[in-house]
């Protein structure tokens, strides 16, 4: 199950990053919505603690205003996500 959760993180962040990349903020703002509602779906007893902590950290993608700096963190998250989905 965290596998393909995982992998949709993954693919959604990416999606985010793109899209604020791209100037399509109301895009990646629905993007953003789907990413929170994936995080909920990975369970997080069974999850590695360091993905645990990655997970609570995008709480903060909330609160940037920087548009710029959220698509480059996105982009990143989307990475670790994504190589940590491909570990499993």
């Amino acid at each position: 199950m965290n596998k393909i959760a995982l992998s949709s993180l993954a693919l959604d962040l990416d999606r985010v990053a793109t899209a604020y990349f791209m100037g399509s903020n109301k895009v990646a703002e629905r993007f953003l919505e789907e990413v929170f509602i994936r995080r909920d779906e990975i369970e997080k007893k069974t999850t590695k603690a360091y993905l645990v902590k990655l997970l609570n950290n995008l709480d903060r993608f909330k609160l940037e205003k920087n548009k710029k700096k959220l698509a480059e963190d996105a982009l990143l998250y989307s990475k670790l996500f994504e190589n940590a989905s491909l570990s499993l």
